[in-house]
């Protein structure tokens, strides 16, 4: 089994956060939204992963450390890791086309800036699977249309009236990736494009056009990571479920707690100190950060940050920062000084 992992894009509705940082490998509960989202396709598929195809943009913003750090990722599962670029944003379907030499064999393509919580097993029967989500709005999303034997006979974009109430979250599994990649190459030979953009979708319907069985594995929970509103919302959610699962260390055994609270659940990392603080619920706070004369709630914290004589709920501050002051819902990006 493969994984492919388009990431390419800017994150321009997070910022100021993705202005320094690519958005996902901002941290939610502790660790990057990209790393969090394949660690739990993996925990769904319950198989040998053996290569982690990532997608990435422009080198000057997806460096180095960015490449290091997904290779580290793929590896810790015993996977490949594979390094491509998509050179300009042409849509979802190029940033696929763009990892054609792994485009072969079963493997699931997950765009990296949602979180999920799933449990079903993948339908043998199907040549693809879209993971979707019931939603109350399905007017608001992409839907998928069925049949009376639960198969996927269309995409629907914003329906107007009720096709289905099952959301795509822009997760698919195809039992060979291969009829997607020569699919998608009739869709960039002919130029056909939606929004000035080669999408995925038209792949996909070309594959059912061809009499490809398509099935909905559904989610739990789908979690986006869009902007700073919602992030924060995910990030509460995932504190919670990480908190009942106690499958990760949430706390470092080096924070240090001086004359301070914290309000589980939170994630707080390494080296960090409390000093006449009341930290949480909901709180994710980064490695080496101190927190002084502060009540900090439902807000997420990067690295290297100093937060004193603070109010903080429903913020969010990134890497290296210093703020002292009195405002509550702040949204402050990296090596920004308030004092």
């Amino acid at each position: 089994m493969k994984i492919i992992v388009p990431m390419a894009g800017r994150g321009s509705r997070l910022r100021p956060h993705s202005l320094t940082v690519p958005k996902p490998l901002i941290p939610v509960a502790g660790q990057p939204i990209v790393h969090r989202l394949v660690k739990d396709i993996a925990k769904v598929l319950k198989q040998p992963i053996e290569e982690i195809a990532f997608v990435l943009g422009d080198p000057a913003w997806f460096g180095d450390e960015v490449v290091e750090s997904l290779t580290e990722l793929a590896e810790d599962l015993g996977a490949k890791a594979s390094i491509y670029r998509q050179d300009q944003p042409l849509g979802t379907g190029h940033a696929i086309m763009s990892a054609k030499p792994s485009l072969s064999g079963p493997a699931v393509i997950a765009y990296a800036d949602t979180l999920i919580r799933a449990e079903f097993d993948l339908d043998p029967a199907a040549d693809s699977v879209i993971w979707t989500k019931r939603v109350e709005n399905p007017e608001a999303y992409g839907v998928v249309k069925l049949d009376e034997n639960e198969k996927i006979v269309e995409l629907v974009e914003k329906p107007e009236s009720f096709v289905s109430d099952q959301a795509v979250i822009g997760i698919y599994y195809f039992k060979d990736v291969a009829v997607l990649k020569e699919k998608l190459q009739e869709v960039l030979d002919e130029n056909v494009m939606n929004g000035g953009e080669y999408q995925i979708n038209d792949g996909i319907k070309r594959m059912m056009a061809d009499g490809r069985i398509f099935k909905t594995g559904t989610v739990d929970e789908w979690m986006d990571c869009g902007n700073k509103a919602v992030t924060l919302e995910t990030n509460a959610k995932m504190l919670g479920f990480l908190a009942a699962d106690k499958e990760e260390q949430l706390i470092d055994d080096s924070v240090v707690l001086d004359n301070s609270t914290v309000i589980e659940p939170c994630c707080i990392g390494k080296g960090t100190v409390l000093r006449n603080a009341t930290v949480g619920p909901h709180v994710s706070i980064g490695k080496d950060c101190i927190i002084e004369n502060s009540i900090v709630k439902n807000s997420l914290i990067q690295n290297q940050t100093t937060i004193k004589n603070a109010k903080l709920d429903e913020a969010m501050i990134g890497n290296h920062v210093k703020y002292d002051g009195e405002f509550t819902k702040i949204s402050i990006g990296d090596y920004t000084v308030l004092e």
